[in-house]
């Protein structure tokens, strides 16, 4: 795990030094140009349009996270203790039970 941590920060360090940066652009000096008392004279044309700057440039797609571990199952519950035993039931009597006989089927 600590091999991995350091491998995504590495590679994530060469994948950002590895842009594209933009070159420097120095401005250009001019030189004052002294004013003459006097009328404004007409506007002059227009100057050419300034360069565009790289276009379409995205940077690059972060890693993909480490999946995390499975957790661990869960200990076995232990067996419930057995409940207490009822008490012997008497022995039956002289008492008989007569069941009737079924009544005969219907025509």
């Amino acid at each position: 795990m600590k091999y991995l941590v350091v491998f995504s920060a590495v590679l994530v360090a060469l994948a950002l030094g590895a842009c594209n940066k933009p070159a420097a652009v120095t401005p250009a000096i001019t030189t004052p140009v002294a004013a003459v008392p006097g009328p404004a004279g007409p506007a002059g044309p227009a100057g050419p349009a300034g360069a565009t700057g790289p276009t379409g440039e995205i940077g690059a797609t972060g890693n993909t996270g480490a999946q995390g571990s499975t957790g661990d199952t869960g200990a076995t519950g232990t067996k419930g203790s057995t409940g207490p035993t009822g008490d012997r039931g008497r022995t039956g009597g002289d008492t008989v039970f007569v069941v009737p006989a079924a009544p005969p089927p219907a025509r």
